[in-house]
């Protein structure tokens, strides 16, 4: 079964032909019924209407709100991408730019001014057109001293936004971006009413996605249903979904297990093959830019030395973490946020290995024999996150580091330690252009800045390489800038997972699934159907 199981994703994933698939099934020994019912299930690719969807997350928090600036977990943005928020543009399966609520845009020769249509006739929730007056409202939300959104460095650049007609809207930079388009794809700029004042009225949960939000129960539960009035009948299949959030794994995968819910993601992937194994359960795997963080504050004792950050950088065994905790769900992580699959990712920058000696050497230049060190560890960053933790404590003794690990409740653990506690675990979904990375956690002063960190070339060549048009130039930069935070920075990011999740065979998907977030780029409750 775990074969079958195999290359029926390969067949998903157009990795494999039908042939192929069934020559290799055959092989195998697995019977030709089984394959004949995998690949129709497989190729069951007709979306269906109707039904509802129950999903349990893990992540959420009691504290969770749906302040578009502020969404900031897999549960959230879920709700948000592919759910009751409508977007100008979004991220394919294959990580394309494609148009959403505007059909089409075009920028000044210089890539400093831009212009974006919208769609005609798109209403929101409340049966209210949406205009170019509603995307101002909503990008400004983001701007200006007095925002406390996360996306504000996403578009400091925006210097002035003009309605030309209720279906235009124009954008001026400050410099020129080439991937201005892509930055309008992110998960806070979604587009929201506004107010007569010209603020934006986010507090009713009126979007214009493909389903309306009927309730939100923060950290607990949210129910949708489908916007009959979305501007296109090809997303939205599901009649009604219920999204839940249930950080325990066990309890999770029992849920799916039981038939309570029909798709969970963050699998146990100790017991994944277990899983995968279990009739009428598919066990689905995609590897992207989703990476495991653990920042050290660089203004905070002892982490404001590079040389002990280098020293805890050098202290971890990264294969046996991405062995014993990933299971091979994943790759080595080389201190700096760029995926391998990524246009910019630096290929010649030499792999950070577990090297007790070098960390010494680093402690001695800090002028330190040994250090004691304290970890904050929760579940809630990542499946194994703990676990992950006391390996680090074991591999560090060597090299001279006494590291407490400190395990701390799920539930409050991101308000409770997040950018506030100097050592945590922590993880990151990336982003699908290496600016939008850099510029939301690793720029100077950004409120995501997990790290506190600070560089000037940093930050210098982060403007440069934005408004770069020449793609070799480009190359060059962020590849700089990728050695500078190996080098310097303070993240210690010893490996990107791949996101696994579990789903009812009940359940229809794309053959293409996208892998800038979780859940098919957490696009699911647009592109998901019945079977």
């Amino acid at each position: 079964m775990d074969h079958l199981n195999k290359l029926t994703e390969q067949l998903r994933s157009n990795r494999l032909s039908r042939r192929s698939f069934m020559q290799q099934g055959l092989a195998a020994g697995i019977s030709t019924v089984a394959l004949s019912l995998a690949a129709e299930r497989v190729y069951a690719a007709t979306p269906k209407k109707g039904g509802n969807l129950r999903v349990a997350r893990g992540h959420g928090a009691t504290t969770d709100v749906l302040d578009p600036g502020l969404i900031e977990n897999g549960y959230t943005i879920g709700l948000a991408l592919g759910g009751y928020q409508g977007y100008l543009t979004q991220i394919g399966a294959k990580g394309e730019l494609q148009p959403s609520l505007a059909e089409s845009w075009e920028a000044s020769s210089d890539a400093r001014t831009w212009s974006f249509r919208l769609r005609d006739g798109m209403e929101f929730h409340n049966g209210r057109s949406v205009t170019a007056e509603d995307v101002i409202a909503s990008i400004n939300h983001h701007r200006g001293e007095g925002t406390t959104s996360a996306a504000k460095p996403l578009v400091s650049a925006v210097t002035e936004m003009r309605a030309t007609s209720k279906t235009v809207v124009e954008f001026d930079l400050d410099a020129g971006n080439a991937d201005f388009p892509f930055i309008l794809s992110d998960y806070h700029l979604a587009i929201m009413p506004a107010n007569d004042d010209g603020t934006l009225n986010w507090q009713d949960y009126i979007g214009c996605g493909a389903y309306r939000l009927d309730s939100f129960d923060a950290g607990i539960s949210a129910e949708l249903s489908r916007h009959a009035n979305h501007w296109t009948d090809e997303v939205a299949h599901f009649d009604t979904v219920e999204v839940l959030a249930i950080i325990d794994q066990n309890a999770r995968t029992a849920a799916l297990v039981s038939g309570d819910v029909h798709v969970i993601d963050r699998v146990d992937l100790k017991t994944a093959g277990l899983l995968g194994r279990r009739p009428g359960i598919n066990l689905m795997s995609t590897t992207g830019t989703l990476h495991y963080s653990l920042p050290m504050l660089c203004d905070t004792p002892p982490y404001d030395d590079n040389n002990v950050r280098l020293a805890v950088k050098y202290a971890v065994n990264r294969q046996e973490l991405v062995d014993k905790i990933l299971f091979g769900y994943g790759q080595l992580g080389n201190d700096h946020p760029i995926g391998s699959g990524q246009r910019y990712f630096n290929s010649e920058l030499p792999q950070r290995e577990y090297d007790p000696d070098k960390a010494r050497f680093h402690l001695k230049q800090a002028g330190l024999d040994s250090i004691k060190l304290e970890i904050f560890a929760s579940d809630a960053a990542f499946a194994g996150a703990v676990d992950a933790a006391i390996l680090i404590q074991a591999s560090a003794k060597g090299a001279g580091i006494d590291l407490t690990v400190t395990r701390s409740p799920n539930d409050g653990f991101w308000s409770d330690h997040w950018i506030k506690s100097p050592f945590i675990t922590s993880y990151w979904s990336g982003r699908p252009v290496e600016d939008q990375m850099f510029s939301t956690t690793y720029q100077t002063g950004v409120s995501w800045n997990e790290t506190r960190w600070s560089h000037e070339r940093f930050d210098s060549l982060l403007v440069e390489a934005r408004a770069e048009l020449d793609s070799d130039r480009r190359r060059d930069m962020y590849w700089e800038m990728q050695q500078i935070l190996h080098d310097e920075g303070g993240a210690l990011i010893p490996m990107f997972a791949s996101y696994v999740f579990g789903v009812s065979d009940s359940v229809g998907m794309p053959a293409d699934l996208a892998t800038n977030w979780d859940l098919d780029g957490e696009r699911y409750l647009e592109r998901w159907w019945f079977a």
